[in-house]
């Protein structure tokens, strides 16, 4: 242990030579006399010297005081401008926020959102990275994520966003080439792009829903990816069926470069998640940012 340990003993020290006398930093205090004397005994014992001299009329600092004030002082600032900084830092939309999500849902999505975020609030900065591994990205310190598919943690906090519905698709010219594309049944032989990764929808067997019925596929891909829109680039170029986000294909579908396949029909969709640390005290920016990102998401994917 050593004497700057205690910064209480310190601004004692500092009460007692900037306000002239015991008693007058008591008052400054809000302490007794007894207990201020204490202090000060206490300081000059760890000290090993005495840091004032007294006497009945008058308080003066010793040679040592005089070098020992200047350090405490210093010592005080510094933590009062810290104490200061992460009050403004928990109180204000303000600094920095490190915002990781899926390199496809990121790179359209998510950038738009933190764009909007922004925009809204100019005195915060964002970084973005992108990552396929939500906790190793909580465990090198951001503050939050956007994450697709399921997720049980008690190391986050993982926030429904909604979800992500997905659409079996092709090219006009594929169908074209396959026009007996009636049923789902008809589907397994025909040439698949599909997704890599089992935790965003990714596996050889292909599960659609009807209103009425569920039918399941076991498919031999043509192509596997690690990323939906180089899927959606494939399918664009009359490579085979995907199955793709509806928020990656609305404007294909809309212009006519993709077509939904079997429209009565679609995949099982994919929950989307904001993810956080469970542990971790967010400043209010972080917060600020959860909130806003819960409620940017009713405009893009389905409630749950």
């Amino acid at each position: 242990m050593t004497i700057f340990n205690d910064l209480s003993l310190l601004q004692a020290f500092v009460a007692i030579v900037e306000s002239g006398s015991l008693s007058a930093a008591a008052r400054k205090l809000n302490l007794s006399q007894p207990t201020l004397s204490r202090q000060l005994r206490s300081l000059e014992d760890q000290c090993g010297t005495a840091l004032l001299r007294r006497d009945t009329h008058r308080m003066s600092l010793t040679d040592m005081g005089h070098q020992f004030l200047a350090d405490a002082q210093a010592l005080l600032a510094l933590a009062e401008e810290s104490e200061q900084r992460m009050r403004r830092d928990q109180s204000a939309l303000s600094g920095n926020i490190r915002v990781f999500s899926t390199i496809d849902f990121g790179q359209s999505v998510v950038s738009r959102m933190i764009s909007s975020f922004i925009q809204a609030h100019p005195a915060v900065r964002m970084e973005l990275a992108y990552s396929n591994r939500p906790l190793h990205m909580i465990e090198e310190g951001c503050d939050a994520g956007i994450v697709a598919g399921a997720l049980t943690d008690d190391r986050v906090v993982a926030r429904a966003l909604g979800e992500i519905r997905r659409y079996p698709v092709a090219s006009p010219a594929f169908l074209k080439d396959h026009k007996f594309v009636s049923k789902p049944e008809n589907l397994r032989a025909l040439p698949w792009i599909a997704l890599s990764s089992r935790q965003f929808g990714g596996s050889r067997d292909v599960t659609l829903y009807s209103e009425a019925a569920t039918h399941t596929l076991q498919i031999e891909p043509v192509m596997i990816s690690e990323g939906v829109t180089s899927m959606r680039e494939a399918a664009r170029m009359g490579l085979g069926l995907a199955v793709l986000p509806e928020w990656l294909v609305e404007e294909d579908l809309m212009s006519g470069r993709l077509v939904r396949v079997l429209p009565k029909w679609q995949a099982k969709p994919l929950a989307a998640q904001i993810v956080y640390p469970v542990q971790r005290r967010l400043p209010l920016r972080v917060q600020a940012f959860i909130e806003f990102a819960t409620e940017y998401m009713t405009t893009v994917l389905k409630p749950r």
